[in-house]
């Protein structure tokens, strides 16, 4: 079954960095577009980046452009999101999304809280 498993979350001041990972299994990960969400408190889930299945092609959110950096490792099954200069308004639950199977999928998502 297809199985997505974020981690990497925490605490960090602002100004601050963190990387997040979402380990996929359960599918052919090289073929497939990948994303990061993130749902702050009070707030709706919104999209945060896009990676292409073989990592040419990425956007992001006007919010984060300039400071996060999606990337992935097709030999790893992983994609990775690299989160620098980050804000109080960065805090939510960042999850990993792709669509495969006629369906979404959704990791359990990790939790970073950006506060001094």
């Amino acid at each position: 079954q297809v199985q997505l498993v974020e981690s990497g979350g925490g605490l960090v001041q602002p100004g601050g960095s963190l990387r997040l990972s979402c380990a996929a299994s359960g599918f052919t990960f090289y073929s497939y577009t990948m994303n990061w969400y993130r749902q702050g408190p009070g707030k709706e889930r919104g999209l945060v980046a896009t990676i292409s299945s073989t990592g040419g092609i990425t956007n992001y959110a006007d919010s984060v452009k300039g400071r996060f950096t999606i990337s992935r490792d097709n030999a790893k099954n992983t994609v990775y999101l690299q989160m620098n200069s980050l804000k109080p308004e960065d805090t939510a639950v960042y999850y990993c999304k792709t669509r495969t199977r006629g369906r979404d999928y959704w990791g359990q998502g990790t939790q970073v809280t950006v506060s001094s």
